[in-house]
Formats: C-alpha cells, sequence, structure tokens
C-alpha cells in the first residue's frame, strides 16, 4: 500500500514539474525496505558501516512489480558493492556519487540479464549513514 501511494505521489508530481516530451510521465519508483546496512574497508581498528535508504527509478510503473521480484539481487548487488568501498570513498562527496554511479550499472546489467530490459533508470539515495 505504501508503495502504491509513493508510486502514484512521484507520477503526480512529475506530470505536474516535467518540462513537456522531456520524460515519460509513467516512471516509477521502488524504495528497498528495510533500510541496506553493511561493513566497509576501514583503515582504523573498529569496523566501519554504512547505511542507505535507495529508491529506483523505474523506466515504467507498470515495471514495479518485476524490479520488486528481482529486489534480493538487486540488494544482495548493493551490499556487496558497499562493502568492497574503502573508507574514504565511502566518507567524501565524491565518493558517494562513485558508488552510486558503480551501483546504478551493476543493477542494469543484473535486470538486463535477468529480464532482457535495464528496467532502473536512476537510484537515489534518500538516506546515506557511515560510521
Amino acid at each position: 500500500m505504501l508503495r502504491l501511494l509513493l508510486v502514484s505521489i512521484a507520477s503526480f508530481v512529475l506530470l505536474f514539474t516535467a518540462p513537456a516530451q522531456a520524460e515519460p510521465k509513467n516512471i516509477g519508483y521502488f524504495g528497498f525496505e528495510p533500510d541496506i546496512i553493511t561493513n566497509y574497508v576501514s583503515n582504523k581498528r573498529n569496523i566501519g558501516f554504512i547505511r542507505i535508504t535507495a529508491e529506483l527509478m523505474i523506466t515504467d510503473v507498470a515495471n514495479v512489480g518485476i524490479v520488486e521480484h528481482h529486489s534480493p539481487l538487486l540488494r544482495d548487488a548493493i551490499i556487496d558493492i558497499l562493502m568492497r568501498q574503502p573508507e574514504q570513498k565511502v566518507k567524501s562527496m565524491t565518493g558517494r556519487e562513485e558508488i552510486r554511479l558503480k551501483i546504478l550499472d551493476r543493477l542494469q546489467e543484473l535486470m538486463k540479464k535477468e529480464t532482457g530490459q535495464t528496467l532502473v533508470k536512476d537510484i537515489l539515495f534518500t538516506k546515506y549513514l557511515y560510521h
């Protein structure tokens, strides 16, 4: 129910804020629940951890169910990439963007392999915490 509400709100916002013919108006969103939490490579004696809330921008709202079906695979790919990142990359703004783009590429690759279509247009970090 919450996901349907988020998709509806996102579609409504895009309908009235997007320039004409710039973007399709049927973009959907899928959010991972619960948050994604994992360790990362730390230079200190303590273990570093990262917690993100991620929303996937889906090329068509009709494909949200397909992405949800593959969400365990996608979550695993995100965790795998995050846990391999060095501390300095996790804690910098440019590093965060590099990580985001690396995750996006991997998710698109996985969806292409599984479904024949990339389906994932973008990934947004709505929460990004590290320690």
